[in-house]
């Protein structure tokens, strides 16, 4: 059976790199023109009739979806951006909907009440289509909404559940269901670099979403994930976006020690809208020595602010900065050879290190210099 072809649009703010990276069309970013066009066809319709207003993210996604809808796909997946009720992609009626954490985000327009975040979160699911909850901890509001919709569950450890093999190498099995209520397993899957709950989510999904998974493609799929800005090493530089205490945590708990002798620096800048406290203290169960790195626009953390904040929860800040730029120029001055850096707390702090050469002082940690996992 030939695989699939596949879209994926990611209204990640801000890119990267390159704002092709939010499209991808069977595994390749889209091109210049196909987006150019994309927008035309945008203004286009906005403009017809009475003129519409749209925000940044409102055409950015009406010019993704146009772009996926114009090419032969089997299979479309749509990351949900800010909240989910509220946010444009919804305007989709997906076939599979899915939640996988619920975290203190974007609480300017959130708030922190992890069961209403639950119940906008839950804004994605349909009536009646299967809707996928992709962790163990969610608020309870999540399941209600499914509930009240009639929309089939299909829950982490319930529905879905993948368990450790034993064997030297770490290997993993999943096992699920096929939307007729049958079993399936899948044996000797490899480590993705990926929290196994959302592999095992991601597998939950393709079945409800009528794909035959084989079990070979499945093994060669998830050996051969990556994921830009999360754990990607680029020398003693690890760069992650992770921006709550969830991928925080997650981050400290596959963070390796640097060598003997060597500290383990953070280089942080963060955004106001954060659980910035929460996400300190999930860090600091590793890090200790701290670059503080202030974020432009409204929403920028300010250094000095962040700074307040981990000296509160004992930890020692070095620097200051006023730009991620202005952090790393400082730690290339002080590293030492076995030292190593974790730059994270923002896509805009991960941004900007990828945008210039990093400093080393060290030979890489693993693959080429760049690996991405």
């Amino acid at each position: 059976m030939p695989a699939p072809t596949i879209g994926v649009w990611v209204p990640t703010l801000p890119h990267l790199l390159r704002y092709n990276e939010r499209v991808k069309i069977d595994g390749q970013e889209a091109d210049d023109q196909l987006l150019v066009q994309g927008f035309e066809q945008v203004e286009r319709a906005r403009l017809q009739g009475s003129e519409i207003s749209l925000t940044y993210f409102e055409a950015g996604t009406l010019c993704g979806l146009w772009c996926l809808a114009n090419a032969e796909l089997d299979l479309v997946v749509l990351e949900v951006g800010l909240g989910g009720r509220l946010d444009a992609v919804n305007i989709v009626d997906a076939d599979v909907a899915i939640v996988t954490t619920i975290a203190q985000d974007h609480a300017n327009f959130l708030g922190t009440d992890l069961a209403q975040i639950g119940r906008e979160k839950a804004g994605i699911f349909r009536a009646n289509r299967p809707a996928v909850l992709g962790s163990q901890t969610l608020p309870s509001s999540v399941a209600e909404c499914a509930q009240v919709l009639a929309a089939p569950t299909f829950s982490l450890g319930q529905q879905f559940t993948h368990q450790a093999m034993a064997g030297e190498a770490f290997q993993w099995r999943w096992q699920g269901l096929h939307p007729d209520g049958s079993s399936v397993v899948i044996n000797e899957l490899p480590d993705p670099g990926l929290p196994i709950d959302n592999a095992a989510t991601a597998l939950q999904s393709l079945v409800l979403a009528g794909l035959e998974l084989e079990e070979s493609r499945v093994q060669v799929a998830l050996s051969s994930v990556q994921l830009p800005g999360r754990l990607q090493w680029i020398g003693p530089w690890c760069l992650d976006v992770g921006h709550n205490p969830h991928a925080a945590e997650y981050v400290v708990r596959h963070l390796p020690s640097p060598p003997e002798d060597g500290r383990q620096w953070g280089l942080i800048g963060m955004l106001n809208d954060k659980d910035i406290d929460g996400v300190i203290q999930a860090l600091a169960a590793r890090i200790s020595d701290w670059v503080c790195v202030s974020l432009s626009g409204e929403r920028g953390c300010q250094a000095s602010e962040l700074s307040q904040r981990i000296i509160a929860q004992g930890g020692r800040v070095h620097f200051s900065a006023d730009s991620p730029q202005a952090g790393v120029d400082w730690l290339a001055n002080v590293l030492t050879p076995n030292d190593r850096v974790l730059a994270t707390g923002s896509f805009f702090t991960v941004a900007a290190l990828l945008a210039r050469p990093l400093p080393t002082g060290a030979a890489s940690l693993d693959g080429d210099g760049n690996e991405i996992r």
